[in-house]
């Protein structure tokens, strides 16, 4: 028999209820008893009219649950405090305190309390999901909104600035950037992150660090007060990367910018580090780490580049009337160059006899004029083929001419 509004007692009074309120937060870690609103009062109502809660009383508690998201609650807390105050204010009850007068009055009161505390429950906890899923995705927005102001270098440095420290990392001091490069895109989601900034916070033993994807590639910024860091930091993201199942298979090269000072360094070193990667896979170095000072040759050589093409043309130009081309004897020298101008190295890194090395190397001679055995024509001719390789000779020859 479903209770009635004349079998229950009038509610409880509001300064039991606020001495309900008080307990059940002290209960809960300390939240504010705000969180409750008029819980209590509806419930004690519900209880007295014998009757569910209300629609209206129901969409009030989703908003509660909201509102807590918002402000960082956890909800095992939120629903402590609401459980909590329920069952305390179970006892205040007119309803149990008259058990002894009528005890069939408690067995209704129970159904209608439990039920009520069951639908509270059930909306307090969609609210706050469906609030909590709002603010991770504002939250994420913010940090893909300032990843991308902070390495395009474009944003205001003052209003960057105050922005990082929100992320856990203070842009005052001298930063620099690593950029892993993959064959298969990071993305944010990605656990590999999440190992790598553990990484490189034990190893520097502070949270200024920043780790997040762009355009496919892992990014870290870092504080970078001397090279000791930079090395320490190099070497946690390798680990890292090389220790995670799904990373360690299809990652290529790290690549690392040079120290800057501030929002604007890290913007530099970003480029940098981007720079030391694209050059890398041009001049098909093997070094699985790049470090931009160790690359500035050959960006000098790129900046002057009507000089680097009159180089690559004046010197290069003759092996395009090799048979097979010029590629195949380009290959061989990028490989002797890297060897260190040994010929069995070479032989074993292109899978070809030495006597097939020690040929091309001969035609190359015979078509240039430039011997690499030869100390000073073999700069000029190491010289001539990396710019090749930057410029992408011979596909794009045109370039050259």
């Amino acid at each position: 028999m479903k209770p009635m509004a004349s079998d229950f007692p009038a509610a409880t009074s509001e300064a039991s209820q606020q001495r309900v309120a008080d307990l059940a937060a002290e209960d809960a870690g300390g939240l504010p008893t705000e969180l409750l609103g008029d819980f209590l009062d509806v419930l004690s109502s519900a209880v007295s009219d014998g009757r569910p809660l209300t629609r209206r009383q129901l969409r009030t508690l989703r908003t509660h649950g909201g509102a807590a998201a918002r402000q960082g609650v956890a909800l095992r807390a939120l629903l402590d405090l609401y459980l909590s105050s329920a069952w305390r204010l179970w006892r205040t009850l007119p309803a149990v305190m008259g058990a002894e007068q009528d005890p069939s009055a408690v067995v209704m009161a129970g159904e209608v309390m439990l039920h009520a505390v069951d639908d509270a429950v059930a909306e307090l906890a969609e609210g706050f999901q469906l609030a909590k899923r709002t603010v991770v995705r504002a939250e994420v927005s913010a940090r893909r909104e300032f990843v991308d102001d902070l390495l395009s270098g474009s944003a205001d440095v003052a209003g960057v600035l105050g922005r990082a420290e929100s992320f856990g990392i203070d842009l005052t001091g001298p930063h620099a950037v690593v950029v892993v490069d993959a064959t298969t895109p990071f993305t944010d989601g990605a656990t590999v992150l999440a190992e790598v900034e553990r990484a490189v916070q034990g190893t520097k033993g502070d949270s200024d660090v920043l780790v997040a994807s762009k355009e496919g590639r892992l990014v870290v910024v870092f504080a970078a007060p001397d090279n000791r860091a930079v090395e320490f930091v190099i070497a946690a993201v390798r680990d890292a990367v090389v220790s995670d199942h799904d990373a360690s298979s299809r990652w290529r090269r790290i690549g690392v910018g040079r120290t800057g000072p501030n929002v604007a360094g890290v913007a530099s070193s970003y480029r940098e580090a981007l720079d030391s990667l694209d050059l890398a896979t041009k001049l098909e170095l093997e070094a699985r780490v790049v470090d931009a000072r160790e690359l500035l040759v050959y960006r000098v050589l790129l900046d002057d580049r009507s000089a680097i093409i009159d180089l690559g043309e004046t010197v290069l130009a003759p092996l395009t009337t090799a048979r097979g081309g010029a590629e195949p004897l380009l290959a061989t020298l990028l490989a002797y160059f890297a060897s260190g101008g040994n010929s069995a190295s070479t032989a074993r890194s292109m899978h070809l006899s030495v006597r097939a090395v020690t040929y091309r190397l001969a035609r190359v001679a015979e078509l240039t004029g430039h011997d690499v055995t030869d100390p000073s024509e073999r700069f000029t001719l190491q010289t001539a083929v990396y710019a090749a390789r930057l410029l992408d000779w011979p596909q794009s020859r045109h370039q050259l001419a």
